[in-house]
C-alpha cells in the first residue's frame, strides 16, 4: 500500500484539527487559571487537566511529523490512533512529572525511569500491532 508522503491521511487531518483546539483550550486555560485565580486545591485539578490537555494537543503534530519522517517508505503511516498514544504518554509523563515536583521528589533517575517505562511499553504495543498486521497480511 503506497501513499504520497506530502499528504497526511484523512485521519490525520482531523487529528491534527482537534490538536489545534486542544492546544488554544489547555494552554488558553492555563494562562486565565494561573493569572485569574487564587491557587487553592480545585485549581490545582485544574491546572494539571488544562496541563495534560495543552502537552497532548502540543504533541500531536510534533509525532505525526517524527513519524511520518522516520517510517519507511515501504510502511504504511502510523494511524491516528498510534499518533494521539504517543502524544498521551508525553502528555501523562509531563503531568507525572510535575506532580512529583509538588513534594520535591522528581529527581533525574525518577524521570529517566519514568520516561523508560512509557517508551518501553510503546515500544512492546507497536511490535504487537505489526505482529498482528504481519499475521493478518499473511
Amino acid at each position: 500500500m503506497s501513499t504520497n508522503r506530502n499528504q497526511a491521511p484523512p485521519d490525520h487531518i482531523g487529528l491534527l484539527l482537534s490538536a489545534l483546539l486542544m492546544i488554544v483550550v489547555g494552554w488558553g486555560g492555563i494562562y486565565l487559571l494561573v493569572t485569574q485565580t487564587i491557587p487553592r486545591v480545585g485549581q490545582r485539578w485544574a491546572f494539571f487537566m488544562l496541563l495534560y490537555v495543552a502537552v497532548i494537543g502540543t504533541m500531536i503534530p510534533i509525532v505525526h511529523f517524527i513519524n511520518a519522517r522516520f517510517t519507511p517508505i515501504e510502511q504504511p503511516l502510523p494511524t491516528g490512533g498510534v499518533i494521539l498514544r504517543q502524544s498521551v504518554w508525553f502528555g501523562l509523563f509531563v503531568v507525572s512529572c510535575a506532580w512529583l515536583q509538588i513534594p520535591r521528589a522528581l529527581t533525574w533517575s525518577a524521570g529517566f525511569f519514568l520516561g523508560t517505562i512509557f517508551v518501553v511499553i510503546e515500544f512492546f504495543l507497536r511490535m504487537r500491532e505489526r505482529q498482528l498486521q504481519d499475521d493478518h497480511l499473511a
